[in-house]
C-alpha cells in the first residue's frame, strides 16, 4: 500500500495535502482498496463551512456506502467533477486524479495534529 510522506491522514482514512491554506482532501489507498470497487461519489457541500470530523459527503462501493470526514475545518471550494463520469479515480489513482475536494482551511494549524505517514501506516497495520 501506499502512504505520501507528503501527506497527512486521519483515523478515519481520510488523507490531506496543504497547499498555502488550499486543502486538497481524499480517501487513502487502504480504505479504496477496503471498500472494493467505487460506483459514486456524492458531494453536496460545495461553498459550505464544514467542522472537523463533519461528514461532507459519501462514497459508495458495490457493497457499502461510506462517510466522509473533514480532516480539518474549511470552506468546500471544489468537488472533483471527474469524478462524476469516473469514480473508479478513487480505486486507481487515490493520491493523484481521484482526490475528492478541495477546501479552504479555517485554521492551518490543525493541519499538524493529523497523522504522518508513520503513524497512519502504524495505525492500519
Amino acid at each position: 500500500m501506499n502512504f505520501p510522506e507528503d501527506l497527512r491522514y486521519t483515523k478515519d482514512h481520510e488523507w490531506i495535502k496543504l497547499e498555502g491554506n488550499i486543502a486538497t482532501i481524499g480517501i487513502t489507498d487502504f480504505a479504496q482498496h477496503e471498500l472494493g470497487d467505487i460506483v459514486y461519489v456524492d458531494i453536496n457541500t460545495v461553498g459550505e463551512e464544514v467542522g472537523a470530523a463533519e461528514v461532507f459527503g459519501t462514497v459508495e462501493a458495490v457493497k457499502t456506502v461510506s462517510d466522509l470526514f473533514m480532516p480539518v475545518a474549511g470552506k468546500v471550494l471544489e468537488v472533483n467533477s471527474l469524478l462524476e463520469k469516473q469514480p473508479e479515480l478513487v480505486n486507481n489513482e487515490p493520491y493523484e486524479n481521484g482526490w475528492m475536494v478541495k477546501v479552504e482551511v479555517s485554521n492551518i494549524a490543525d493541519v499538524d495534529s493529523l497523522l504522518d505517514a508513520v503513524a497512519y501506516k502504524a495505525l492500519v497495520a
